[in-house]
């Protein structure tokens, strides 16, 4: 199984550590967050990655050098300009020839890769997304009410319940025609193009842990678990 991780945003809900820092390097206890990544897609039985690299890439290159010493393959792309969270899929275009992992490069979670795609492969979709059902509080009253404007129902500051993306995707080498290139591409110009083709995707519901150490308080509660030696992704 190949992987590809994202890894060349300039991380600025992390400044001013990400000044110095990219921030897949970030250190979460004894590791940076990407090496955490690199050995658990290891121990869930891929052996080949590209990291998509921009913003402080040499620092990452000097880090995970080829990967031979966790027993893998590394090579890297480079932005010469932002192209957003899919547009640096077209630059590893060559290199894809099978269904591949897409991985945001700051991600903590205990979920199992392999059960994930496993689910893919059992399903036709060209696309898999990692889902997880999150809390969403709202700190004013909610009113519902129908289409004469009538109200049918109010909460007072509650508590919405999504299922988020988790920035961990499978998907078939298909999905690369949809991702235009030399342009800014997020996911969800990708999601939006899909839906406007109707083109199927699908959801696989994680209901175990997900940290996004791109915000602070996830980065905070990651160092809390890494401390106390319960940073789900933790491997030696």
């Amino acid at each position: 199984m190949k992987a590809v991780i994202q890894a060349g945003g300039k991380g600025t809900r992390l400044k001013p550590y990400t000044l110095i820092l990219p921030k897949p390097m970030m250190p979460v206890g004894e590791y940076p967050v990407i090496e955490l990544l690199l050995r658990w897609v290891r121990r869930n039985g891929v052996d080949e990655v590209m990291v998509t690299t921009g913003y402080l890439g040499h620092l990452l290159r000097m880090l995970c050098g080829d990967g031979s010493r966790w027993d893998m393959h590394i090579e890297y792309t480079e932005e010469k300009e932002p192209l957003g969270t899919l547009g640096a899929l077209q630059l590893v275009r060559d290199w894809i020839d099978q269904p591949f992992l897409v991985l945001n490069g700051d991600l903590i979670t205990d979920l199992d890769l392999r059960a994930f795609m496993r689910f893919h492969r059992e399903h036709p979709e060209a696309l898999t997304i990692a889902v997880k059902e999150t809390p969403v509080p709202v700190n004013m009253g909610v009113f519902e009410f129908g289409s004469d404007g009538v109200v049918t129902d109010f909460r007072e500051k509650p508590t919405l319940t999504y299922s988020a993306n988790m920035g961990v995707y499978c998907m078939d080498p298909a999905i690369l025609e949809l991702i235009p290139r030399g342009v800014p591409f997020g996911f969800d110009d990708l999601m939006y193009r899909m839906l406007d083709e109707g083109l199927g995707a699908r959801v696989f519901q994680h209901h175990g842990q997900f940290m996004d150490i791109g915000r602070p308080e996830d980065f905070a509660q990651a160092q809390e678990l890494a401390e106390r030696g319960e940073l789900p992704m933790w491997g030696h």
